[in-house]
């Protein structure tokens, strides 16, 4: 019976410390995530492979490389992951790392949307022109590069000045990434399909442009018309309203379409 006991109390006790290092993983993999240091993750993961392999198929000089690598990788690392090593800490003082990411990542996405949205409406109405570009699962940093980088928060003021015409960024277009403005003044391809309608100027052509070749949602403000449309898999739809373009994008930007869609009514019920 004590045996059993004794058992039982050593496989839980095995669960219990798969689950913490478990745990403990996937909040570093959170933590890394949206950082340059989770491509050098990747790479430390790859030279792990690859020093696995060395061993099992006993290649020596391989594998000594590997060792070397190993001894002095460990400053390397502390060196490389110092800032995410510091935030980690911080976040463990102030008893963040172990609380829910769900609620404040929605809570974002809303006010993400209404501030473009904002700003895109207050444009519309004085007739300024805006092209805008929402990143999705398709990485678009080569059409970033084209810009000039800014890589900080978004807010309506910070967009309504970009577009403010016979300034330096307001003929480029602004992509985002998440809820941050990675550039402005960014170079977009052209949509070259020849149903493209005439009346359509460059500011369409190359939101429905970048459409077609990623993922990611084109928003434009029609100088002329003061329409908004939405450029997404090459198809471009025409004025939007403020409340059908709220419902569009959250529509197709949030993980949980439904749990957002409720938050979002809870706040339009609040703001009366």
């Amino acid at each position: 019976m004590k045996d059993f006991t004794g058992n039982l109390l050593g496989y839980v006790t095995d669960i219990i410390d798969i689950l913490i290092v478990s745990y403990i993983i996937y909040k570093g993999i959170i933590l890394l995530r949206g950082t340059r240091a989770l491509q050098l993750f990747k790479g430390i993961m790859v030279i792990v492979i690859v020093m696995v392999a060395s061993s099992y198929l006993q290649l020596k000089t391989l594998q000594w490389l590997m060792d070397k690598a190993f001894t002095y990788g460990v400053f390397a690392i502390l060196i490389i992951f110092q800032p995410e090593l510091r935030r980690a800490l911080e976040q463990i003082g102030r008893g963040r790392l172990f609380s829910r990411s769900s609620t404040p990542d929605e809570d974002r996405l809303i006010a993400f949307i209404e501030t473009v949205t904002k700003a895109s409406f207050y444009m519309a109405k004085r007739r300024i022109g805006a092209l805008m570009v929402l990143e999705r699962e398709t990485g678009i940093s080569e059409y970033i590069e084209t810009g000039i980088p800014i890589e900080g928060k978004c807010s309506s003021e910070l967009l309504i000045n970009i577009f403010i015409p016979n300034t330096p960024l307001h003929d480029g277009a602004v992509i985002f990434r998440k809820d941050n403005v990675m550039a402005a003044g960014c170079y977009l391809p052209l949509s070259e399909n020849p149903t493209i309608s005439k009346e359509l100027g460059t500011r369409h052509r190359a939101a429905i442009g970048i459409s077609e070749v990623s993922d990611a949602l084109a928003l434009v403000v029609s100088e002329e018309t003061g329409q908004v449309s939405i450029a997404v898999n090459g198809e471009i739809t025409r004025n939007f309203t403020e409340e059908k373009l709220n419902e569009f994008l959250h529509d197709k930007l949030s993980s949980s379409s439904r749990s957002t869609s409720t938050l979002w009514q809870r706040r339009v019920k609040r703001n009366g």
